[in-house]
């Protein structure tokens, strides 16, 4: 795929279920009560349980590969730096919007430097990220 600055894209949707988040803290083994116990988490600062935050970055780079972003990359090469602006909660839907702010080459590969919001069925941006991925070259 070629990449041009000022380029956007729109992912698909992708509603966050129980069985995400449980999985999730398994994988990562974040049980925090704050993901996990509904009774405890009804009494804290979001009234509720809320997705981790890393589940919630996980499910935006699977949001990417489904708009068929990135499906060339080499590696990832980095997040420059990433805000939770918001919370998620189970049964949000979510999606991406994607824009390149920069494409450069890095030793005979290409480096795309992008934005990315990922955005709840509100219209409210949960995360942002400036990040950078390493494709191959066209």
């Amino acid at each position: 795929m070629r990449y041009a600055e000022g380029e956007k894209y729109t992912t698909p949707s992708r509603t966050v279920t129980e069985a995400d988040v449980a999985l999730f803290a398994g994988l990562s083994g974040d049980y925090n009560r704050l993901h996990t116990d509904e009774e405890y988490a009804s009494r804290g600062y979001f009234g509720r349980r809320v997705a981790h935050g890393a589940l919630t970055f996980s499910l935006s780079t699977g949001l990417w590969y489904a708009a068929g972003l990135f499906r060339d990359a080499k590696a990832f090469y980095g997040v420059d730096s990433m805000r939770f602006t918001r919370p998620v909660f189970i049964g949000d839907t979510l999606h991406c919007e994607v824009r390149v702010s920069r494409v450069s080459e890095r030793n005979g590969d290409t480096l795309v430097e992008f934005v990315s919001e990922t955005i709840n069925q509100r219209g409210e941006v949960v995360l942002v990220l400036n990040a950078k991925m390493l494709v191959h070259p066209e």
